[in-house]
């Protein structure tokens, strides 16, 4: 992964975790609710930023591991949302490397973080978050198509080829949507989303 996206997102993360928790998690997972496992369910939530999605995922009675490497960010995170229901780890992609002792999840997500990842590093990067979801269990990525915005390194993110790379890691397509930005400046820029949701078979 770009490490000036590390930087950026450390210099900028007072004011990433304002925007970050201005999105309802309930709106946001809008296009893929009704496939999210029913409580108590086993979460990681990789690049867990402000741990808006971690905390809302624990409230609805789940056990969440959120994933976030940035140190700036998760420590106001654990400030912002601390709950018995979450655990934080530090850990980044493409290999996630502390991730593999926690075992694997029900429901793996990954939001708004693969267009910043190079695209060299994808298919590393699809194997190991595959290898995180349980059999039968569920992986729901967003991919963000619009510009570069705040100097933040974004990377084109075809969905075609994501799904490709999923297939060979063993997950299977069972939702795609297309979505408008839920943040007001996104919308300006014309930042749209697709979401993939995606079966461990």
């Amino acid at each position: 992964m770009d490490e000036d996206v590390f930087s950026i997102y450390a210099a900028a993360a007072p004011a990433l975790v304002t925007r970050f928790e201005e999105v309802p998690p309930e709106r946001l997972f809008a296009p893929v609710a009704d496939l999210l496992p029913r409580p108590p369910a086993r979460v990681a939530d990789i690049g867990a930023g402000s741990g808006r999605d971690a905390a809302w995922f624990a409230a609805s009675g789940h056990t969440v591991l959120a994933v976030e490497p940035v140190a700036e960010l998760r420590t106001a995170a654990m400030a912002l949302h601390p709950s018995p229901r979450i655990s934080w780890l530090d850990d980044r992609l493409p290999h996630l490397p502390a991730l593999a002792a926690h075992g694997t999840f029900d429901l793996v997500t990954l939001c708004a973080v693969w267009h910043h990842l190079v695209p060299e590093d994808r298919e590393i990067a699809m194997a190991r978050l595959a290898a995180t979801v349980a059999p039968g269990g569920l992986f729901v990525l967003s991919l963000r198509h619009g510009p570069e915005m705040h100097g933040r390194p974004v990377y084109p993110v075809p969905p075609e080829e994501t799904v490709d790379a999923a297939t060979r890691a063993g997950l299977a397509l069972v939702r795609r949507v297309e979505a408008d930005s839920l943040h007001g400046e996104n919308q300006a820029a014309n930042v749209r989303w697709t979401w993939l949701a995606l079966r461990k078979v």
